[in-house]
């Protein structure tokens, strides 16, 4: 018998979530950047600069952008690391991250970039000064492996930052879910002429570890000094850890 996760409010086997959260992502890649901007009223901005300077990256440093996308956060490492230090772009979505290759290129910063799933990450042990992963995590099917893997990756001393939604401060719940619910998957329909993809962005956020349970996740699998930054009321948190 298939072990199962979720998908967004519904249960599906594991070996099924990755195709579907494919779907909702090929179908959104061409509008990715322009719906995050109206949904977060350009807030997700400030806080992929916020986790780029929590993450302490310096010149020469070498750096993992997983679920990185468009290349939001890979054009950002690349202006701390400079010409000595080394960004990978990846994710495992191929329509996402040909539209963050194509970006760095035209911007005139081409970084490596590979396709890879990041619960089997085809990088050696301790190669990384810094791993990243921006509103990636919730979507991975077994997020402890691909947490133990960013933890392989990294030299030790490493840090780990996790850009991701969490759990709203309880006096603006009831609002926040009527965004969620009702006029997310609204703008979504008139924006990219997919609801249901926008519907499943705010049950996965919903299913996603809280914020004291993903640190108590990040701890479990291997990573110190796991602390966390909550961002906009808690709508997002920034969770950091270390490698010794």
């Amino acid at each position: 018998m298939s072990k199962t996760t979720h998908f967004g409010f519904n249960t599906v086997a594991e070996e099924e979530k990755a195709g579907r959260v494919a779907e909702v992502f090929h179908s959104v890649a061409e509008r990715y950047n322009l719906m995050n901007d109206l949904m977060s009223m350009g807030l997700h901005r400030l806080w992929k600069r916020f986790a780029i300077q929590a993450s302490g990256v310096r010149m020469g440093d070498k750096v993992l952008d997983i679920a990185g996308g468009t290349g939001d956060l890979s054009a950002l490492f690349l202006q701390k690391v400079g010409s000595s230090g080394e960004v990978w772009l990846t994710d495992i979505n191929n329509s996402m991250l040909s539209i963050g290759r194509d970006r760095m290129i035209d911007d005139g910063t081409p970084t490596p970039v590979a396709q890879c799933d990041a619960e089997k990450l085809p990088f050696p042990d301790n190669y990384f000064n810094c791993v990243s992963v921006a509103f990636g995590l919730r979507n991975m099917t077994r997020k402890e492996i691909a947490l133990k893997e960013m933890l392989r990756v990294l030299k030790p001393g490493g840090v780990i930052i996790v850009l991701e939604f969490s759990k709203v401060w309880k006096p603006l719940q009831s609002a926040y879910d009527a965004y969620s619910f009702k006029i997310l998957p609204a703008m979504g329909k008139v924006i990219t002429n997919d609801a249901e993809s926008y519907r499943y962005l705010a049950e996965s956020i919903r299913m996603h570890p809280a914020q004291f349970e993903l640190q108590e996740l990040m701890q479990q699998s291997g990573f110190d000094r796991v602390e966390f930054f909550n961002l906009t009321a808690g709508i997002v948190a920034l969770h950091r850890g270390y490698k010794f």
